[in-house]
């Protein structure tokens, strides 16, 4: 059988089948199975929208992709090595990402006449030559699970819902995988239900182990050997971008040693938030789900102007209802931190497709002269201490913060150092004054802001001697008295403006990531795109070519050295995906000649498309310098 050693090789492996298939739960614990035997990984959960398609057809497709190695994993990777396929229309969805040669595992019990014409399949792929290219390894699936479970009682159609399980048994022999850690996290998930739904699963399991193991069909499956991946020293685990950003906000609640209030209305893909901080109870965490994305926003800023940390969550739609209610927030000079988890529009779009499309309505999209500070996360495990940044700049300047991760970033996981929060500076707020016998007095006290971060302080409702009155109406410049007078509204909107410049003041330098600080060539990126291009320079510059990579966190300021140092580059390279947003935001605010590569098909960028932008744009291989 073929070995793949482990000190250059990263493999890709795709689960595909049926909604109802439970292919999210095989990868997710096939991805939990990498992590114990510690080697890097990236995943991509990858799911249709319809809630209940029509089974067996290729809208109603739902897959996994997971990137594993024994070197540092940046991405879920191009092209699938190996593709597991539950079905038919699985395998039609999947075979156009397949590169020639991989390994394709086919369910063959689901090979019917009427599986064919419900994925609008005209002739069975087996023999029509479409699958020459590839490795097949047919196996009844479907039968093996049944005969595997047939002792322990369970109903056919139970029966047949353990093949996740069988799939799973076989993909862990073929990675040298331990049963172990599965059997025990089956026995929590299923304690609650029959007896037989416990032992017909792992029944299932480890019939799929066997098989792969002892069948003489065993002889064309490949062993795969994946060793540790050089990491840092430390503690890890397996994190999604909405588990880690969850626990950045609970984490941030206790820098700031304040309660964490976290209001929201389910909407994909930002409801997994919720999920996960309704469990933190006991790390100061209140959750509560309003009727409506707009009750939601108010409700959060409520929780501020009681003296909680606010937060709220949402997608574009979600966002584009909480608008007035933010610049609300903004006028109130109070916290909030609004989470958006961006996915492909306009309007519902493709809910379980990613996008960086909202950078315009983060910066942009508000009535009237509205700026707020927005950040962005670069990938899962980077959404906690994006998280707990983002809180600290709404508590220090006393404003909303946009904090944009998207869909794929929340649904992604992968190895997660656990931090020391010994490591983490406290979040502090502006001292609230000591309570004021004259009226005109403590009203000016209250609105006394912190002359380096503009924030006022913050006054809780409730705090004796400074009650005050906030709202959207425009209030004085000293008093926070509600006003119409014409130079007091230009003053007004000239501190919201100067207060998110001001953030450029606390925010560190722009670095670069790889390469030198000045060349022929940078590729600039933000949000989600970070693994592609760091693998695809990572890669061109082990073949000689002279580029950088710079990576943004802050987009609104944008920091105070970004202007000096792509300025020092011949040309600028932009990957994104959108139609150009933050290309057009630097040539607005530095003026800067942009080169754009976009992307809007709802998936993320593969590297092999930063790689032919990069050698387009930087055609001759440059020395690099000895010095780096």
């Amino acid at each position: 059988m073929s070995k793949i050693a482990p000190e250059n090789q990263s493999i890709v492996v795709r689960f595909a089948g049926d909604s109802g298939d439970g292919v999210q739960l095989l990868g997710s614990q096939f991805a939990e199975s990498t992590a114990l035997a510690g080697s890097d990984f990236s995943t991509f959960p990858d799911f249709p929208a319809e809630i209940r398609a029509p089974i067996g057809t290729t809208f109603g497709v739902s897959a996994f992709q997971i990137n594993l190695g024994a070197r540092r994993i940046s991405t879920a990777g191009d092209a699938p090595d190996v593709l597991v396929a539950l079905n038919p229309a699985a395998l039609k969805v999947n075979l156009p990402l397949l590169q020639k040669g991989a390994l394709i595992l086919l369910n063959t019990d689901a090979f019917t006449d009427r599986n064919f014409a419900k994925a609008n399949i005209a002739a069975d792929p087996r023999k029509t030559g479409e699958l020459d290219d590839f490795q097949v390894v047919e196996i009844a699936m479907s039968t093996q699970t049944l005969e595997a479970v047939k002792p322990h009682g369970l109903s056919k159609s139970d029966a047949e819902q353990c093949k996740n399980f069988w799939a799973l048994g076989a993909v862990l022999w073929m990675f040298g995988r331990d049963r172990k850690p599965i059997e025990d996290w089956a026995t929590k998930k299923f304690a609650k239900k029959a007896p037989t739904a416990l032992t017909g699963n792992l029944a299932a399991l480890n019939a799929g182990h066997a098989f792969a193991e002892t069948a003489e069909l065993s002889a064309e499956i490949p062993q795969f050997v994946v060793g540790e991946a050089p990491m840092a020293t430390g503690d890890y685990r397996s994190i999604t971008g909405a588990e880690a950003l969850s626990l950045g906000l609970a984490a941030a609640g206790e820098l700031a040693d304040r309660e964490v209030i976290f209001c929201s209305y389910p909407i994909t893909p930002a409801s997994p938030i919720l999920h996960h901080l309704t469990r933190m109870s006991d790390l100061g965490v209140a959750t509560f789900q309003a009727e409506d994305e707009i009750a939601a926003c108010c409700a959060a800023i409520g929780a501020s102007f009681g003296g909680a940390i606010g937060v709220t969550s949402s997608s574009g739609p979600g966002i584009a209802l909480k608008t007035e209610a933010i610049g609300l927030a903004m006028s109130a000079e109070l916290p909030l931190v609004i989470v958006n988890s961006q996915r492909g529009g306009p309007s519902t779009g493709l809910p379980t497709k990613t996008e960086q499309s909202d950078l315009y309505q983060a910066i942009y999209g508000r009535n009237a002269d509205a700026p707020l500070p927005v950040i962005a996360t670069a990938g899962p495990g980077d959404c906690f201490d994006a998280a707990i940044e983002a809180t600290r700049i709404a508590i220090r300047h006393m404003t909303p913060v946009f904090l944009l991760t998207d869909g794929y970033i929340a649904n992604a996981a992968g190895p997660w150092a656990l931090p020391d929060m010994k490591d983490f500076e406290p979040i502090l707020s502006n001292t609230p004054p000591a309570a004021q016998n004259d009226a005109t007095e403590r009203k000016r006290a209250i609105w006394n802001r912190d002359p380096s971060s503009l924030g006022r302080p913050w006054v809780a409702a409730g705090m004796k001697g400074l009650n005050h009155r906030v709202g959207g109406l425009e209030k004085d410049m000293e008093t926070g008295d509600i006003s119409y007078e014409a130079d007091n509204h230009q003053a007004m909107s000239d501190l919201r403006a100067r207060k998110v410049e001001a953030v450029a003041d606390f925010i560190p330098d722009q670095d670069v990531v790889q390469g030198n600080t000045k060349g022929p060539l940078a590729v600039v990126g933000w949000g989600s795109t970070h693994g592609a291009i760091w693998r695809a320079v990572h890669d061109v510059r082990e073949q000689g070519y002279d580029v950088a990579q710079i990576h943004l966190r802050y987009l609104s300021p944008l920091p105070k050295n970004l202007g000096r140092l792509l300025g020092c580059y011949d040309k600028i390279l932009l990957p994104e995906m959108n139609m150009g947003q933050c290309a057009t935001l630097l040539r607005d605010k530095l003026g800067l000649d942009i080169i754009q590569l976009n992307k809007v098909s709802g998936q993320p960028f593969k590297i092999t498309e930063i790689l032919d932008a990069i050698t387009a744009n930087c055609p001759a291989k440059a020395k690099i310098k000895a010095a780096e």
